[in-house]
């Protein structure tokens, strides 16, 4: 695939921008980033050096996956949690949301 600018492939790119968009509040499944291919999305969320709202990304069950650190930034910004879990049905970005 070719390069775009910053040195990132064409889909990687996408996914970068899509977990970007995620505002302050709301979060989005893996498989929501790309839902050919949520393992990419955390993948890249592993090893990019870009600055992205990484902690915006949970599980489609709404389980957190990076812990006590993740949980207390979406808290910080009021995530609806329903116990150990993000509350998706609230918290979900809506689907008529354009995300890139």
């Amino acid at each position: 695939m070719p390069a775009k600018s910053g040195g990132l492939d064409e889909r990687t790119a996408r996914i970068v921008a899509r977990v970007r968009a995620i505002p302050a509040g709301f979060v989005r499944t893996y498989g929501d980033i790309d839902p050919r291919a949520p393992r990419l999305v955390g993948r890249i969320l592993a090893t990019t050096h870009e600055d992205l709202p990484w902690h915006r990304v949970v599980h489609a069950d709404g389980s957190i996956p990076m812990g006590r650190r993740q949980r207390a930034l979406l808290r910080q910004e009021g995530v609806p949690m329903r116990g150990d879990r993000v509350d998706l049905r609230q918290a979900r970005l809506p689907s008529g949301m354009k995300i890139p």
